[in-house]
């Protein structure tokens, strides 16, 4: 039996991949390479160029391999773009989900895990954000993971399909190695965004806000490391195998890093001052976003690994440093 891994050369899909493989598992990847890269395809799984969004593909997928169990991560993921191209965001995410669902219960595939995102809940009531509070997205992109999530419930009722939802705020690093990483065209996310700076491919770093009621006025985030990600969705796999009912579980390191002590971070791993500028606020963002994993730690049992914000950071630079254009293809 395999996993048919959605969006397996992607960023944190193709993390994923490397450590099912790893553990011994057999895994069938599909992408439509949009904004995966074939490099990071791992030579050990099966791989088909498609997009879930096309039954057929699907149905073949499903039809030449004994797959157990889906892990879904192909979707847009970009808070900006999701504003601007709303529907673009429903016709990938939500659509896309729905195909996937009807393929899965036409074909008999009774497990799914979803790659979700702490951004359904909007702006938070309180922090740390529990799995209970409430949802209220700020954007088509919160939306359309909640939505996934309300479809996944439904059909898990229905068709007895059963379902865990990951949600989680903001994935970094990379394999230790520095076999694979990340590589988002264009860059949106912060660490990224920080190393380019020693790397000479950017000036400065822009510092959005210094005002925010956090101790050094800049904004507070969760941050945990893709292989912490990647062993969450394999623990959420053997939870499903092992007879767990449908469930939603926070992913996260539990503490907040501010944007300031992020540089300042930076700047130890990669030994160079790094130059700031500072901006205006944002709109939309939240002066703090933190999960609370304690569900997931006492259910699935996950722990994260990477608890030291330079060492996350000391992963992405090896990466980077490796790769200053990213992947080749």
């Amino acid at each position: 039996m395999a996993v048919l891994v959605c969006g397996g050369a992607g960023y944190i899909g193709s993390h994923t991949v490397y450590q099912l493989v790893k553990s011994g598992e057999k895994v069938v990847i599909v992408d439509n390479l949009q904004t995966g890269h074939r490099d990071a395809i791992n030579k050990e799984a099966k791989f088909y160029e498609g997009d879930i969004r096309n039954s057929e593909v699907l149905d073949k997928i499903f039809t030449e391999n004994e797959i157990e169990a889906v892990i879904h991560f192909a979707a847009n993921s970009l808070v900006g773009e999701s504003v601007e191209k709303p529907l673009m965001y429903f016709n990938n995410n939500v659509y896309g989900m729905q195909i996937l669902l009807e393929s899965m219960v036409k074909n008999g595939v009774g497990k799914i895990v979803f790659s979700s995102t702490a951004a359904t809940y909007g702006e938070p009531e309180k922090i740390p954000i529990e799995e209970n509070d409430r949802t209220a997205p700020t954007n088509p992109y919160g939306e359309s993971k909640l939505i996934m999530e309300k479809m996944m419930k439904w059909v898990s009722r229905a068709n007895g399909v059963n379902f865990v939802s990951l949600r989680y705020f903001n994935a970094a690093g990379a394999v230790e190695s520095g076999a694979i990483g990340e590589d988002h065209h264009p860059e949106t996310h912060l660490i990224p965004l920080i190393l380019q700076v020693p790397l000479g491919k950017r000036d400065h770093i822009t510092i959005f806000g210094d005002d925010y009621p956090t101790p050094d006025g800049t904004c507070l985030r969760d941050y945990i490391h893709v292989l912490d990600l990647a062993d969450a969705h394999i623990l959420a796999l053997n939870y499903l195998r092992d007879g767990g009912e449908s469930n939603v579980f926070n992913l996260g390191n539990g503490q907040g890093f501010s944007v300031k002590e992020m540089i300042v971070a930076a700047e130890k791993v990669t030994g160079q001052k790094i130059k700031t500028e500072m901006g205006t606020r944002r709109a939309g963002d939240p002066a703090q976003l933190i999960a609370s994993s304690d569900k997931a730690k006492k259910i699935l049992k996950w722990t994260p690994k990477f608890t030291n914000v330079e060492k996350i950071i000391e992963t992405a630079w090896t990466w980077h440093k490796n790769n200053p254009d990213g992947y080749k293809n």
